[in-house]
Formats: C-alpha cells, structure tokens, sequence
C-alpha cells in the first residue's frame, strides 16, 4: 500500500467520524464509544499495513467446536 492511499484512507475515516459526530445526535457517552473503538480499530490497521503485527485475516477470538 502506498503512502499516499494510507493518507487518503485516513483523511476520508478522519472526515467520516467528524462528520457523524457533527451532524448525527447521539448522547455524549455512546460518541465516546464510538470514537474509541474507531481510533483502535485504526491503530490496528495501521499495526497490519506496517507488518507490526500479523495479518488480521489470520485472527482468530476462539475455536468453534464442530458438532
């Protein structure tokens, strides 16, 4: 990925969320909410792209017994 699409990418999540905390009405504490799990989901991506930490993909919460 090139530098310049990872600037675009976080230029248009950047507008995307201050635009929904802007115009949408929600109560402060569900904007706050909000706002953590997009700013940690973004520090995971950008962990992915740098090669930090493995390939989300390949992520797994659990083991889903087969019946």
């Amino acid at each position: 990925m090139s530098v310049i699409t990872l600037i675009i990418t976080l230029i248009i999540v950047g507008v995307v969320l201050w635009l929904i905390n802007k115009y949408i009405p929600m109560d402060g504490k569900i904007k706050t909410i909000l706002n953590i799990v997009v700013v940690i989901l973004v520090i995971l991506w950008l962990l992915s792209t740098f090669g930090v930490i493995g390939s989300l993909s390949n992520t797994h919460m659990g083991d889903m017994p087969v019946r």
